[in-house]
């Protein structure tokens, strides 16, 4: 009996563990843990994707251009679907509307809502993914016509399996939105981590085929990496289901057409839809330029761009993800003084922390290539420095366009997208056609764009809210600016001393340079900002100041 009783005990001591590891793991965070956590999950995100990205580079990038260029192209009408119907739509357009609903206490019209959304983008998705399989060839030459016949089919074959991806997204995108309104974060900072790995479980393992009992029932090859993308769509699914527990969420398999705030989040849709969907227009144009021009030139278009895209996800998507709940919260208590100080402190905040990073990668940007590609490449490099514009940009842009998703406006920034991705393709054609720049036209007009989209939303934000860019802030920015110019003076400097060389071929060989490189201008744009009397700087000279004399004393 005491066996018993002792194994019952044991037994409720595990569910009273493991109720609390959930509960901690998916309890509400401050909005500096918040920025933190996701600022931390972002790095990790990026370094897994670098070793991603050099492994299939070294593996394919100089030996299989056309299959590497094939496997670019095939995420192209996946990613597109998802980014234009669920990705940053839903979040901005939902997470407003059930704040609101949670924030009056209304928990029923909540979880309708959110129930109604799982199930309208589900069933929305399912068709989509179905298509993309059944249209995967025609799809395929529209985005690259200039491919041989080959690397064609080779793009139609990996498309069909990344196919899968719009739909788990879909689902994961919602479950994690619901968690994001009320201050949960962990499956959001978790998801893309898990998705890398996975897509690195397909490079090293996949790559070599599937044997089993002794029958080789997969060949590998690259199909192996599309493997490992679909493997990773699934475990973030599995990720996303784990934050919900313990939010109360109460399923239904309904689709509540007369909850007030499904067709709030409906008639939200369509501006943020177009929205997203003119940026991978752009994107279809990139594409389909860089197809028609040297093998590789896709890869190496796209790989510049993602390496461009790690600071804008490390810095402004975590910084404005964090911030944009407590805007929404701000706007619905109507305090419009905490929402413009909330505004101002994030963008400060944003620029503060990218213009070093911007500064470092366009100087240092042979390094930055030569961790994506073994001995380094020539080509991405230069591609990145040009793309270092778009990286304070639209870092920028993260937070301003927040500004006005807060304030459930999704028509403005439509409206200045459709001017500067007008403006950007029809440059990008006209440079990467009529003159001799290659892809180095797309990315000029890609910075061309970046720039008009920031000074017109500012413009607006300013027009509207005259309150917000204060004569202090202004000042504060500027101080900034300076600051950044003694950063590339000795960034420039040390770059001189310590230049990236062809025999360079190792992580180990780079990396310690590099660091020295990044220590050296951080180093200098904190000096600098505290000489400037910057407010961001005032904390950490204060910590500084206070570790220097415990150690003296």
């Amino acid at each position: 009996m005491e066996k018993i009783q002792i194994e019952v005990y044991n037994m409720g001591m595990k569910r009273i563990k493991w109720k609390s590891v959930v509960a901690l793991a998916n309890q509400e965070m401050p909005v500096k843990v918040t920025a933190v956590v996701l600022a931390i999950s972002t790095l990790g995100s990026a370094l897994l994707g670098l070793f991603r990205d050099r492994w299939l580079n070294t593996m394919y990038l100089s030996t299989y251009k056309e299959g590497i260029d094939a496997y670019t192209a095939a995420f192209s009408v996946p990613d597109f679907m998802f980014f234009l119907l669920v990705s940053g739509a839903l979040s901005v357009s939902f997470i407003p509307v059930f704040t609101e609903r949670l924030a009056k206490g209304n928990r029923k019209s909540a979880w309708e809502l959110s129930s109604s959304l799982l199930n309208i983008m589900a069933v929305m998705m399912f068709v989509v993914s179905v298509l993309i399989i059944i249209f995967a060839d025609p799809l395929a030459w529209l985005i690259s016509p200039g491919f041989s016949v080959e690397t064609h089919q080779l793009t139609v074959s990996l498309m069909r399996v990344i196919a899968v991806n719009p739909l788990l997204f879909s689902i994961s995108t919602v479950l994690v939105s619901m968690q994001q309104a009320v201050g949960r974060f962990l499956s959001f900072a978790l998801a893309p981590i898990v998705y890398n790995i996975c897509i690195l479980i397909g490079v090293r393992v996949f790559t070599g085929g599937i044997s089993l009992f002794g029958h080789q029932v997969f060949d590998g090859g690259i199909m192996g990496v599309a493997l490992g993308v679909a493997l990773g769509s699934i475990v973030q699914l599995l990720i996303a289901l784990f934050g919900t527990i313990g939010l109360g969420f109460e399923y239904d398999w309904k689709i509540f057409w007369k909850n007030l705030g499904l067709r709030k989040v409906v008639s939200l849709l369509p501006a943020r839809t177009a929205d997203q969907g003119l940026d991978y227009v752009m994107s279809f144009v990139n594409t389909n330029l860089a197809s028609r021009m040297a093998s590789g030139t896709v890869r190496q278009l796209q790989q510049a761009q993602t390496l461009s895209a790690m600071p804008v996800s490390l810095v402004g998507v975590a910084i404005s993800t964090a911030f944009f709940p407590k805007l929404s919260q701000e706007i619905t208590d109507e305090n419009g003084d905490a929402f413009n100080h909330s505004l101002r402190t994030a963008l400060r905040l944003v620029i503060w922390l990218i213009l070093p990073i911007a500064v470092v990668a366009f100087f240092a940007r042979g390094y930055v290539a030569a961790f994506i590609v073994n001995g380094g490449n020539a080509m991405i490099a230069a591609l990145l420095g040009v793309l270092c514009v778009v990286i304070v940009c639209s870092s920028v842009f993260q937070i301003l366009v927040r500004a006005f998703y807060a304030r459930q406006d999704t028509k403005t920034p439509f409206v200045v997208s459709c001017i500067s991705v007008g403006l950007t393709i029809a440059l990008a054609i006209a440079l990467a056609r009529l003159t001799n720049l290659g892809a180095f036209g797309i990315v000029y007009a890609r910075a061309t764009g970046a720039i008009l989209e920031i000074l017109l939303l500012i413009g607006i934000l300013h027009y509207r809210r005259r309150s917000v860019f204060t004569l202090e802030f202004v000042r504060g920015v500027v101080k900034m600016f300076v600051a950044g110019f003694f950063t590339a003076l000795t960034v420039y400097t040390t770059v001189r001393l310590l230049p990236f060389r062809l025999s360079d071929v190792s992580f180990m060989s780079t990396f310690p340079k590099f660091a020295l490189i990044t220590c050296v201008g951080f180093a200098t744009y904190l000096v600098a900002g505290y000489f400037l009397a910057l407010d961001e700087v005032a904390p950490i000279a204060a910590k500084v100041k206070k570790v220097m004399f415990r150690n003296v004393g």
